[in-house]
């Protein structure tokens, strides 16, 4: 494989030197072309994009400057090192706040100019890995094709990455749509069981006669029908990982039978006295709330500590709208590579795009899904996407206009008293949605806490100011 050569532009009028130099560094492996003066210089720079330029500050006709400034406008990325005499190092340290990575003083040795470069480039790798590591940071918020840069979201990539080689339980929870299944699978193709299967069933699906059947086995004879001997999902996913999917809808009958399965890793198959033993994990969803359920009876208690080791919450989008772009955009590409002939580079319009944001999605990801796939057939051969082509649902969003937000009295307003009643509602909403969690709730408002905190108690003087005694809320969350 041929190694590919540092290119490197040197600018130097006194011959010799150059010479020298050059002569050097391409024993070093660099690749080296001269120029004697800077108008020489500009016009390789046009021809070509160095990784290198070393040049004189003092040149006939226009100065060093001139190439560094050109050389950086034109490759952001090169790396420009400036030459000077003793008398001129003001000059150096101008053209180093000018974007110059390093200067050499003459006379200069030889290795200290290759030093500096080594440096140099150094640098510049560092900050491509940088830029890489932060490209595949960004590309991490996508945990096995579940799309999502928000704040809930990137708390739940974590979570995930920290249980997902864990064989313990985890019971996921989350509205019709958001994705439960998905998560089930991301979970088990990143555990040390992903060589196994993944066996899922839905128990809401399946009669409640045929489910303990379909979940156990049976053996030949054990009702109507069982001709012969079946293995179960639970057999099936032996080594593996078993998804229960809405498993708030099991049986009193069948939860106890779950629950023994969890306690002693062994079931018997329907009509059979002989246990099975199995090593399996697993991950069980619902969208209903089971610590209700238990209250209520509709769900045993015992199984519900044994199937919440580890719950996962998944955020409706409505709570997580700030990824609604970025979940349009995967489901186009998703979408239009799979039509006939492909759809490449469609997007919605603005006021499309502003819909879908406003929209409050009932049926969360999955409609959202359903939503581009009928925005994309009813948009035949056409680059942009319009309302007319949104769900009727969509297209009834009433939308208000920013500047209508506000509107001014005839009278006037005191702008201050507004603004702060403004601040004091998004600091309660902060503070609601963390539970009182001060920290959390700064975070989620860009500040810091002890700033958030001096606001609560500017707030609190400000409302006992105005109504003569501690206004109850302030002072609860102060």
């Amino acid at each position: 494989m041929t190694e590919t050569k540092t290119h490197l532009l040197l600018v130097e009028d006194e011959a010799s030197l150059r010479l020298a130099v050059a002569d050097y560094l391409t024993g070093q492996g660099f690749a080296v072309e001269q120029a004697a003066t800077a108008e020489d210089a500009l016009a390789r720079l046009d021809d070509f994009a160095f990784d290198v330029v070393i040049t004189d500050l003092r040149l006939p006709g226009q100065s060093g400057t001139a190439v560094l400034d050109a050389a950086l406008n034109r490759y952001p990325d090169v790396i420009v090192i400036v030459v000077t005499g003793y008398g001129t190092v003001k000059d150096a340290v101008t053209a180093i706040k000018s974007g110059a990575a390093d200067f050499l003083t003459k006379p200069f040795q030889l290795d200290e100019l290759q030093l500096v470069l080594q440096g140099a480039l150094a640098v510049r790798r560092l900050r491509s890995e940088n830029a890489y590591l932060r490209a595949q940071l960004q590309e991490r918020y996508r945990f096995e094709g579940i799309v999502g840069r928000s704040r809930p979201m990137r708390v739940l990539f974590h979570l995930l990455e920290t249980v997902a080689g864990t064989s313990s339980t985890i019971l996921i929870s989350g509205e019709t749509g958001t994705g439960k299944e998905l998560v089930a699978r991301a979970l088990h193709h990143n555990s040390p069981r992903r060589h196994e299967r993944l066996v899922a069933i839905n128990c809401s699906a399946i009669p409640e006669t045929l489910l303990e059947a379909e979940l156990f086995g049976h053996v030949r004879g054990a009702f109507t029908g069982a001709v012969t001997t079946r293995s179960g999902r639970l057999e099936q996913a032996n080594r593996g990982t078993l998804f229960l999917d809405e498993v708030g809808t099991m049986s009193p009958a069948l939860q106890a039978k779950l629950l023994r399965v969890l306690q002693e890793r062994e079931f018997e198959r329907v009509g059979d006295a002989r246990p099975i033993r199995v090593d399996v994990r697993v991950i069980a969803a619902t969208n209903a709330d089971l610590a209700q359920l238990v209250k209520t009876g509709a769900f045993r208690e015992d199984l519900f500590y044994r199937l919440n080791v580890i719950p996962v919450r998944l955020p409706p989008l409505r709570e997580r709208r700030e990824d609604i772009p970025l979940l349009v955009q995967h489901f186009l590409e998703k979408l239009g590579a799979e039509m006939q002939p492909p759809r490449r580079g469609v997007a919605f319009s603005q006021a499309a795009m502003r819909r879908l944001m406003r929209y409050a999605w009932p049926g969360n990801i999955r409609e959202l899904e359903n939503a581009v796939e009928r925005a994309l057939a009813l948009s035949p051969g056409s680059a942009q996407i319009d309302v007319a082509a949104l769900p009727p649902s969509l297209q009834a969003v009433e939308l208000v206009q920013e500047e209508q937000d506000v509107v001014l009295p005839e009278e006037g307003l005191a702008i201050e008293s507004y603004i702060g009643r403004i601040e004091h509602g998004l600091i309660r909403q902060a503070l609601a949605r963390t539970s009182g969690n001060k920290r959390q709730a700064a975070e989620l408002l860009g500040l810091k806490r002890t700033t958030l905190i001096e606001k609560l108690k500017r707030l609190e003087r400000a409302l006992v100011e105005q109504d003569g005694e501690p206004h109850p809320s302030v002072e609860a969350e102060a």
